[in-house]
C-alpha cells in the first residue's frame, strides 16, 4: 500500500477533478503489476495496474489507495475491470465518498465473489487527497495559506522590504505548491507592493491561474499579471461598479472577470469568490496575499491548510504575517490539529489544518 500511495503521488497536480490513485497488483508475495491515475480522461489506477500485470493478474492481489469507482464516466468502472482481470482480493485504503461510489464499488466487488478489505493505510490515504475530499464535503475550493515569515513573525520591514525573507530552497518549495495548485489568490497590496508572475518558473510545474481580489482595480503600469497574459490565465475579482468601468481591459488583455458580492463590512466576500471558483472549475486555491488577505481568510474561517515558512532572522518592527484576528481570550484561538514540520533548506515549514469547529 506504501508503494500504491507513491504512485499516486506522482499525479499531484495533474488529476482535478479525479483523485490521486495508485494501484499494486501481487502475486505469490511478487509484484507483479502497478500504476496510477495520470490525469482526467486517462486510465484509472487499477487498469494501468492490470495493464501492466497482463495474464499475471489473474488470482492475484491488488492493492488501492482508493475504493474502485463502479461507475462510467469518462472511462469505464474500474469495478468490471478488475472482475474480467480475474483478480481475486481487493484491498484499499479508503473510501471514495463520491455519492456515486462511497461503498457501492466495494459491494459490487463482494457480489461478484471476490475477497474486499479497506482501511489499510486510511489516514495516508485520506490525506493524499484532501482537495478532492474537501470539495465533495464543502462544495469549494481547498483552501491553503501559505505565510513567508521570520521568527518574530514580520513578512516585510518597516520599510516594506522582502525580498528574500526565506532562501531559494523554500522559494523552490513555495513554487511547487503553486504547481499543486490550480489558482493562486493575491490583493492588490501583494501586486503593488511585489508585481509578481506568479508562476512555476523555479521548476517544471503547471502554471496555476492568478486570481487577483480587488476593487479599486488600481494596477501598476507595467502589471506583470495583465501584460504577460497570453496563457489567459489572470482572473480580477471585483465588484459589479468595477467590472463596468473596466470592461475595455476585459476585451484587450484576455483577462477574466468575476463579479463579486460585498460583505457586511463593505469588502469583497471572500466566500463568495470561492464559490466564483467551484463554478470555473477551480477546486484548489494557494492564497499567497499579504497581512490583510491572511487574516481575513483566518477570520472567515476558509482556510483548510496552513504552510509557515519560518526564516532563522529578526526583525523586530515590521508588517506582520497576521493582522487582528478579533481574538480576546487564549480560549477562542485559532487551534491547529493534524500538524507537522520539516526543515528546508535554512528555514522550517510549519504544516497545519484549522481546527474549524473553533
Amino acid at each position: 500500500m506504501l508503494k500504491a500511495l507513491g504512485l499516486a503521488e506522482k499525479g499531484r497536480g495533474k488529476t482535478c477533478p479525479n483523485p490521486m490513485v495508485g494501484a499494486v497488483i501481487v502475486k505469490n508475495g511478487r509484484v507483479v503489476g502497478q500504476g496510477y491515475h495520470k490525469g482526467p480522461g486517462s486510465a484509472h489506477a487499477e487498469v494501468a495496474a492490470i495493464k501492466s500485470a497482463g495474464a499475471k493478474a489473474r488470482g492475484a492481489t491488488i492493492y488501492v489507495t482508493l475504493e474502485p469507482c463502479c461507475h462510467t464516466g469518462r472511462t469505464g468502472p474500474c469495478t468490471e475491470a478488475i472482475k474480467t482481470a480475474k483478480i481475486k482480493k481487493v484491498i484499499y485504503a479508503c473510501n471514495d465518498f463520491n455519492p456515486m461510489v462511497n461503498g457501492k464499488g466495494a459491494e459490487a466487488l463482494r457480489r461478484s465473489g471476490l475477497k474486499v478489505e479497506n482501511g489499510l493505510m486510511k489516514n495516508e490515504a485520506v490525506r493524499l487527497n484532501e482537495v478532492y475530499f474537501n470539495v465533495i464535503k464543502k462544495k469549494r475550493p481547498f483552501v491553503t495559506l501559505k505565510i513567508a515569515q521570520t521568527i518574530d513573525g514580520r513578512i516585510a520591514t518597516v520599510s516594506g522590504d522582502s525580498k528574500w525573507i526565506t532562501g531559494q530552497e523554500a522559494r523552490v518549495f513555495a513554487h511547487k505548491l503553486r504547481s499543486e495548485n490550480q489558482a493562486v489568490l493575491i490583493g492588490m497590496g501583494t501586486v503593488k507592493a511585489d508585481n509578481p508572475s506568479l508562476t512555476t518558473r523555479h521548476l517544471q510545474g503547471n502554471n496555476p491561474y492568478r486570481i487577483v481580489v480587488s476593487e479599486s482595480m488600481e494596477f501598476p503600469k507595467s502589471c506583470k499579471l495583465i501584460a504577460n497574459n497570453k496563457d489567459h490565465k489572470t482572473i480580477i475579482a471585483t465588484t459589479k461598479r468595477s467590472l463596468a468601468k473596466y470592461s475595455k481591459i476585459k476585451k484587450t488583455n484576455g483577462l477574466t472577470f468575476w463579479e463579486i458580492k460585498k460583505s457586511g463590512k463593505n469588502r469583497l466576500n471572500l466566500a463568495d469568490i470561492l464559490q466564483k471558483a467551484y463554478a470555473f472549475g477551480i477546486h484548489s486555491i494557494l492564497v499567497e496575499g499579504g497581512s490583510q488577505m491572511a487574516t481575513s481568510f483566518l477570520k472567515a474561517k476558509l482556510v483548510d491548510k496552513l504552510v509557515v515558512i519560518t526564516a532563522p532572522l529578526f526583525l523586530g518592527s515590521g508588517l506582520n504575517s497576521i493582522g487582528n484576528l478579533e481574538i480576546s481570550t487564549i480560549k477562542n484561538a485559532i487551534k491547529l490539529k493534524n500538524y507537522f514540520r520539516f526543515q528546508c533548506g535554512t528555514d522550517q515549514v510549519f504544516v497545519g489544518y484549522p481546527d474549524q469547529k473553533n
